[in-house]
Parts: C-alpha cells; sequence; structure tokens
C-alpha cells in the first residue's frame, strides 16, 4: 500500500507546486488582458490600450489617396455632433466658418481648432462678395477674421467666399489662399441624407468636397461616408494638407493625389 501511495503523494505536492508558482496571478490579471490590478468591473479603455498607440502623421497626397471634406457656414447646432464623429475616424477637415455664427457658437470654434481642424473664412454674413463693392467685400472678411480670432486665437488660414463669387481684383489683393470644390454634394439643396451619401460616391483622389455642418441630414450621412471612404483607403486631410503649400491670390479646386506629382490649382 506504502509503495503505491508514496508516487502519488509526490505526483500531488509537484502538482500545488506548479499551482503556486504558475497560477497565483488571478485569471483576469493574467489570461484576460486586464493590467496587473484591474479588474473587469473598473478596468478603462485608457488601461487597456497601448501606451505607444500614437495619431496618424500627415500623409503625403501626392503618393497616396486624400480628400478634404469641407463644410461651409457653420458653427452651428449640429457642428459638435460631426466632431464627434470625425474624431471616431481620425479624420481632419476644414471648416469654413461665418462671422455671425462664431459670434454665436465661440467655444464650437475653439474646439475646431483644438481638435486639429483647420478654420477658413467664410463672410461675416454670407453675403456674395460679387454683388457689393470692394470696400464692403474687405469688410465682410475683415470681421469674419476678428471673429474668428476673438474665438479661437489664431487666424483663419484660408478664404472660401460664398458661392464661389469673388471680383478678380480682390482676389488678386488678398493675403490668404481661397479654397472652392471640386465635388458638391448638393447637401444644402436637397437636405436628404440618402442623396448627400449618393452625391460623395463621386470622390476621387484629390477631392476638395462641399458640404454644410448647419444641416442634420448632413451630419447624418458622415459615418455611411467615411466608412465607405476608409474602406476604399482615403486618408482625410485638410485643405492646406490636400494643396501642400496653398499660395495666396490662388482658388484652388482640387489638391494633389497620386497621378500628379504638381499641385493644382
Amino acid at each position: 500500500m506504502s509503495s503505491r501511495s508514496t508516487p502519488l503523494r509526490l505526483f500531488a505536492a509537484l502538482f500545488c507546486l506548479v499551482l503556486v508558482s504558475g497560477c497565483a496571478a488571478p485569471l483576469s490579471e493574467r489570461w484576460q488582458g486586464y493590467p496587473l490590478g484591474a479588474s473587469p468591473d473598473n478596468v478603462t479603455d485608457q488601461a487597456i490600450a497601448s501606451p505607444t498607440e500614437q495619431k496618424d502623421p500627415i500623409p503625403d497626397c501626392s503618393q497616396v489617396k486624400c480628400v478634404a471634406l469641407t463644410f461651409d457656414d457653420g458653427p452651428g447646432t449640429y457642428t459638435e455632433s460631426l466632431l464627434s464623429i470625425l474624431d471616431r475616424y481620425n479624420a481632419k477637415v476644414t471648416f469654413f466658418l461665418i462671422g455671425k455664427s462664431v459670434i454665436k457658437f465661440p467655444h464650437i470654434a475653439k474646439e475646431e481648432l483644438t481638435e486639429g481642424h483647420e478654420i477658413g473664412n467664410h463672410t461675416w454674413s454670407h453675403q456674395s462678395l460679387s454683388q457689393v463693392s470692394t470696400s464692403r467685400a474687405e469688410t465682410e472678411l475683415q470681421k469674419a477674421d476678428a471673429a474668428i480670432k476673438e474665438a479661437t486665437g489664431e487666424n483663419p488660414t484660408l478664404i472660401r467666399p460664398p458661392y464661389g463669387e469673388i471680383p478678380e481684383s480682390l482676389k488678386e489683393s488678398l493675403k490668404t489662399p481661397m479654397a472652392l470644390w471640386s465635388v458638391d454634394t448638393m447637401d444644402w439643396k436637397t437636405r436628404n441624407t440618402k442623396k448627400t451619401i449618393k452625391a460623395a460616391e463621386s470622390i476621387t483622389p484629390g477631392s476638395i468636397v462641399l458640404m454644410h455642418d448647419i444641416h442634420k441630414s448632413t451630419v447624418d450621412a458622415m459615418p455611411k461616408i467615411l466608412a465607405d471612404l476608409a474602406a476604399q483607403g482615403y486618408h482625410f486631410v485638410t485643405v492646406s494638407q490636400l494643396i501642400g503649400d496653398p499660395t495666396s491670390g490662388v482658388a484652388y479646386g482640387t489638391g494633389q493625389h497620386p497621378d500628379s506629382q504638381q499641385k493644382l490649382q
């Protein structure tokens, strides 16, 4: 009896030794991926995120597929929802702001800049610059500049004239580059989420896309648009990043793309 039980006692002792040395840590720490000292009840997203995780660098749009999504006429009541959507896709865009709206929502204008988006001047009151005197047109731009600087602490880097209209004489005198567009989603006209998504299918590398964050239908379309473009390998960049080095007095409708090594106008 004792000769049979001795190996069993030795095996049991060895098993306990392995159990103590290898299994001392709770399962939640060793095998379920939670950090030491954390549990499924108190672990946070930050705790399980990679400590080396960083934002993507600015892509070279002459080598990879880029698109510049732009939003006019804000800030508005839907802009903060849009910012949350953009953040989920790590998408940077350009906002062309109305001075009067910046006065109403200065904190949103500041948030746009803080989150890495580009800010452009879309005049003080959305007045067509071709339908007023040169002095009035200059005032429209100057008042919007001042409102944006007051709200964000920075000057706008681009101008987008309402309706894409600007007198040639004023265009040549400006010290800030201008951005037009190559894809108009017509969201301002249709106010329809499905039609806005459909219009975005015409985007190609180097496109500057016109949209408006003052319309809920447009903001509702953004998750689908972003997901579709991301699946096609697009990088979401600002207008200035897409162009590369915008020049004052030039109105850009498109930007760099892999088939062209030069900046497009």
